[in-house]
């Protein structure tokens, strides 16, 4: 998987290539999707959710720039695949999740994986983790029309955030990075589609859609 489909698509950071490969992706879906999971697809999770295609997965942490010792916060945990990756890269992960059904999921199996650094909380993440902030890294694992204002505001000096943003049938992938108090940089990586991040600073309702 990683070689054809990540590495061979212009993937280039060894580190996120190596903790690709660590991690048993067969984990992180429903048991009758196993056959199926190291194809460069999303695919169903519980909650009516999805988990990302290993490509744009891997895209989206190796724009992140993800240093060992960098606090990460993932918005939209979902299974918590991507939240483990990001745990053989940083120093430590909070990932904010709203399905309480996909929180046990993750926890469950962070757990069996004794991922001890990365922590799943249920709540808005629209709204992040202001308690845990300022954040080297944000990736948001959901589209939503804007970066919301608290993420941006809990992104450090210097700190990269990744996010689909636009419409809820179909986003681009951005970069932003936080070059001053008042000043962030932007550039896109591509169109997406992913499914809807809800809350205060959200989407005000679920709309169907499919993460890839």
């Amino acid at each position: 998987m990683v070689d054809r489909q990540i590495a061979a698509r212009g993937v280039r950071d060894r580190r996120v290539l190596d903790a690709m490969r660590r991690v048993p992706r067969e984990m992180f879906v429903p048991e009758d999707l196993a056959e199926s999971a190291y194809d460069d697809l999303a695919l169903r999770v519980p909650a009516g959710q999805t988990i990302s295609q290993p490509f744009v997965v891997a895209l989206s942490i190796e724009a992140l720039e993800v240093a060992p010792g960098d606090r990460v916060l993932e918005i939209g945990a979902g299974t918590g695949y991507a939240a483990v990756i990001l745990g053989l890269l940083a120093a430590e992960v909070r990932a904010v999740e709203r399905h309480p059904e996909l929180v046990a999921y993750a926890r469950e199996r962070i757990a069996r994986l004794d991922c001890r650094n990365v922590h799943v909380v249920e709540g808005d993440g629209s709204l992040g983790l202001p308690e845990r902030a300022p954040y080297d890294a944000i990736l948001v694992s959901a589209g939503g029309p804007q970066v919301p204002p608290s993420l941006r505001e809990q992104l450090a000096i210097g700190g990269r955030l990744v996010m689909p943003v636009g419409q809820a049938d179909t986003q681009e992938l951005v970069v932003v990075t936080r070059r001053t108090r008042e000043e962030w940089q932007e550039r896109s990586l591509g169109p997406v589609t992913f499914v809807p991040l809800v809350g205060a600073e959200g989407w005000s309702a679920p709309t169907e859609s499919a993460t890839h």
